[in-house]
């Protein structure tokens, strides 16, 4: 394991609870695995608000479009068996299709380059209301002219993908599900993930939620839903685990995996820029593709109606995130990409050293709330409300040791906060650190804020 990894893989869950207090999600899951081992795994929160049951790391989750991703390597792997090509066109394979669906090659249809419809005239089975469409739905759902040209740009399509499950029935002779599920979800050693609904195993599902508004409450949504000839673009259910461990395979320098490293450096290869977006993003085949700060990643994100999800690898870190959470609203995008900006934060930090192991913890005033985090030979002071927590982050420096461990000075900081001052730990007569005075103001434990602010304010 990486030296500083230990310390950010500390911070992530302290974070991330204090992100759902605030957000007052219903539940997350989150997972990172280092070179194919798992090494972070907590749930927060609840699998279904009105009951007594508690998340589990083993409760799975709709992860939607991460469907597509599966979709792509059972694709590439058909490709390296020599059973068909990217530059075939999929009416190649598939008999029977409207012009404009026939003439989109596999690759178009992988990079949503085709200019295929996103998902027909009729999208209601998005809002609960009707059921996915069999084959014959899909093959009327494509029967319209393109809306755009093909390779012309990034357009995306589940209608898309939902033909290349055919051209996958087609290349194997078998279902989709019979066939993705053998041939790339079992042979990645994946025990919680099933293309569809219903599947075969005791492995609970965590009950999707609807925002609060416009009801004033959520309210769950139980997410049963098949997605039937969307399965391949859709319908996957899985865990944060099994997420973080198969797309940190499709990572070109992991070892071993179901497709070639050639293979996997396609699948991640930018093929398209997302246009008419102010954050420079990529897709590739099956993936999509970004960079936080100075790290990389790729991977892909789900939505689907009470569920929100989104996984990242960092290639050639050997590191991959999954957050899973389970509401229409849920935040899985910004706290994925806030798990990068830690990890990329420790990453050019170093791990903490041994003289600022006191230096740590959650402290508040009636402002906010700060976190403490030893990095390096330094204190960071995070802001844990943020999805960035360590944007500007204030840095601390130590005094001499004359001085005593317990204070130090800001030596990093805007120009609005207090750069210069000093910052004292306070300790009790156990000889814990009972306050911090941070250049000037005292920060107390959550407990003890509360009990003053009850004192002076009133409330419950």
């Amino acid at each position: 394991m990486a030296k500083w990894l230990p310390a950010a893989l500390d911070y992530i869950p302290r974070w991330l609870d204090f992100q759902m207090r605030l957000t007052e999600q219903p539940g997350c899951v989150v997972a990172v695995a280092e070179n194919g081992k798992v090494v972070l795994e907590q749930a927060f929160g609840t699998a279904e608000l009105g009951r007594k049951a508690p998340l589990t790391p083993r409760h799975r989750f709709r992860v939607a479009s991460h469907s597509k991703s599966f979709t792509a390597v059972g694709i590439l792997k058909l490709r390296e068996q020599g059973k068909l090509g990217l530059d075939d066109p999929a009416g190649r394979h598939v008999d029977g299709l409207p012009s404009a669906a026939a003439a989109a090659t596999i690759g178009q249809l992988l990079s949503h380059s085709a200019g295929l419809g996103r998902d027909g005239d009729d999208t209601e089975h998005w809002m609960d209301r009707k059921p996915f469409p069999d084959e014959a739905g899909l093959r009327e759902a494509l029967s319209g002219p393109a809306p755009v040209p093909a390779s012309t740009r990034f357009k995306y399509s589940n209608l898309g993908f939902g033909l290349l499950g055919l051209v996958i029935e087609a290349a194997t002779g078998e279902a989709y599900a019979d066939w993705i599920g053998r041939e790339v979800v079992a042979a990645s050693g994946l025990a919680e993930t099933a293309p569809d609904l219903p599947s075969p195993g005791a492995t609970p599902l965590a009950t999707g939620h609807s925002a609060k508004h416009p009801l004033g409450k959520r309210v769950p949504i139980p997410g049963t839903t098949p997605t039937h000839a969307l399965a391949a673009a859709t319908g996957f259910v899985s865990t944060a685990r099994d997420l973080a461990l198969f797309f940190g395979g499709l990572d070109p320098e992991a070892k071993g995996g179901i497709l070639s490293p050639a293979s996997r450096r396609e699948l991640i290869r930018p093929q398209w820029r997302n246009p008419d977006a102010e954050l420079e993003r990529h897709y590739g085949l099956g993936t999509s593709i970004g960079r936080t700060g100075d790290l990389a990643w790729f991977g892909h994100g789900g939505a689907f109606l009470g569920y929100i999800t989104r996984t990242v690898v960092l290639p050639g870190q050997g590191i991959a995130a999954a957050v899973l959470t389970n509401a229409v609203d849920g935040p899985a995008n910004p706290w994925a990409e806030g798990i990068v900006h830690i990890l990329a934060t420790f990453r050019t930090h170093g791990a903490p050293t041994a003289k600022t192991k006191d230096w740590t913890g959650r402290w508040w005033s009636p402002w906010r709330a700060g976190d403490l985090v030893p990095a390096g030979g330094k204190v960071l002071v995070a802001d844990p409300a943020l999805a960035t927590p360590f944007l500007d982050a204030p840095e601390i420096t130590l005094e001499a040791a004359a001085s005593g461990p317990d204070r130090g000075r800001l030596t990093r900081a805007q120009g609005y906060n207090s750069y210069g001052e000093e910052v004292v730990l306070v300790r009790d007569r156990k000889g814990a650190v009972a306050e911090i005075r941070y250049a000037g103001s005292r920060m107390l434990p959550e407990a003890k804020l509360a009990a003053e602010m009850r004192r002076r304010y009133g409330g419950e």
